[in-house]
């Protein structure tokens, strides 16, 4: 069990699949949401473990942690999964110490996206950590790395172009539709879920491809009301889902349910229908890519839409990776520093102990400098540790013949 407020940053693991190498359905399987990931860090701190916290989007799932070994992580991941250990394994990429912490830098950056400084990632992570630290999962070291990261992040979107443009799996849909479809405005469109993706989605349709003839069905009703009424669209109940498939020519599919929405039994024997499925795991039944009058687009085959946008913010990695490397320094120098605190306060302790001795009292005569004097000591050592990348024990004979001497 890990126990010390200071985690060593050799123990610290990612765990994880993304879309590099399991497609949107198998990436699914392993799909997060809240309850399980409650569970997740229940179980570790159940095993010791109060350093963890995990990532999941439609791209990736993740888990990070300070762990003796990354099987634990592992453990407590793919106990809440429908997906098992085996493919997990088979498919994951597992990285440790330095160059675990620069996968979270590159990953907050949006260099590790499907699509090219996809800036969405930042509010993901911002999410799962706030989610891990309410539960006591993220301490002194994780918290650090994730600010210095997210500073980087900030960084990144400020000083380069990485995120420049409107790149997205959203943004795609709309791109897609505007591609493929002629005389949109006559199109009836149905967006069934209104959460994050689908609000963003919802009004790229309305921006881009200036239509408003779009319903809006959302589990909770009130959520699509309140989107419908901002926007002037329509919204309708969960329960007249078939009537508007029905209706509908173009479908989006922005939902988080874990099992199928629109069934192939709800588009058997109807008019021709674009489908873009933007959930994960998939949130059309797969049976309905086979019906000849519909096209089924999901989230794989719109991150792989190409534009000018995407060949500008590859010119632009080579900055970001410059900003990176400044802030993981940083966050490695404040490590290194942070390990030899408990050293220099008993150091410290030590001489302010040494200076009531009876003993060494002649030695300061001029009792108000004495704390200055042991600070000054603690500063040069602690500069030392830090130029010389020397452990504390190596000064203590020095410090010692200080006092002795009463040398200044």
């Amino acid at each position: 069990m890990l126990t010390s407020n200071l985690k060593d940053i050799s123990k610290f693991w990612i765990a994880g699949i993304n879309y590099k190498k399991s497609d949107a359905g198998t990436r699914g399987q392993f799909a997060i949401q809240n309850e399980q990931s409650v569970s997740i860090l229940k179980g570790a701190l159940a095993d010791g473990l109060n350093e963890v916290f995990v990532l999941s989007t439609c791209n990736r799932t993740e888990i990070y942690g300070f762990a003796e070994d990354v099987s634990q992580l592992i453990d407590l991941l793919c106990a809440q999964t429908a997906g098992t250990k085996e493919i997990f394994r088979e498919l994951a990429y597992i990285k440790n110490g330095h160059e675990a912490v620069e996968h979270l830098f590159y990953v907050a950056a949006g260099l590790d996206s499907q699509i090219l400084g996809d800036y969405e990632i930042v509010g993901q992570i911002k999410a799962a950590v706030k989610f891990a630290k309410e539960r006591g999962c993220v301490n002194i070291l994780l918290e650090r790395l994730v600010n210095t990261v997210l500073q980087s992040s900030k960084a990144i979107k400020n000083q380069t172009e990485l995120s420049g443009g409107t790149v997205s799996v959203s943004f795609a849909a709309v791109q897609y539709i505007r591609e493929h479809v002629l005389n949109i405005a006559d199109k009836k469109i149905l967006l069934l879920g209104t959460g994050k993706i689908g609000k963003t989605t919802c009004k790229n349709l309305v921006h881009y491809l200036k239509t408003r003839n779009i319903t809006l069905i959302n589990r909770t009703v009130e959520k699509a009301a309140e989107l419908a009424m901002e926007l002037d669209l329509k919204y309708a109940p969960l329960t007249e889902l078939s009537n508007y498939i029905s209706q509908s020519d173009i479908i989006l599919v922005a939902t988080d349910s874990t099992e199928p929405t629109i069934l192939f039994s709800h588009l058997e024997g109807q008019t021709d229908k674009l489908i873009l499925d933007l959930s994960i795991p998939y949130n059309v039944e797969s049976a309905a890519q086979h019906l000849a009058h519909v096209t089924l687009i999901n989230v794989d085959e719109l991150s792989k839409l190409k534009d000018e946008t995407l060949a500008k913010r590859q010119a632009e990695v080579p900055k970001a990776q410059v900003i990176i490397a400044q802030h993981m320094a940083e966050f490695l120098q404040w490590y290194e520093m942070r390990k030899h605190v408990p050293v220099l306060k008993a150091v410290k302790t030590k001489l302010k102990e040494i200076h009531k001795n009876p003993l060494f009292i002649p030695l300061y005569n001029n009792s108000a400098h004495t704390e200055e004097k042991i600070q000054r000591v603690i500063n040069g050592m602690a500069f030392k540790m830090k130029e010389q990348n020397q452990k504390g024990c190596h000064y203590i004979e020095a410090i010692n013949e200080f006092i002795a001497t009463g040398t200044n």
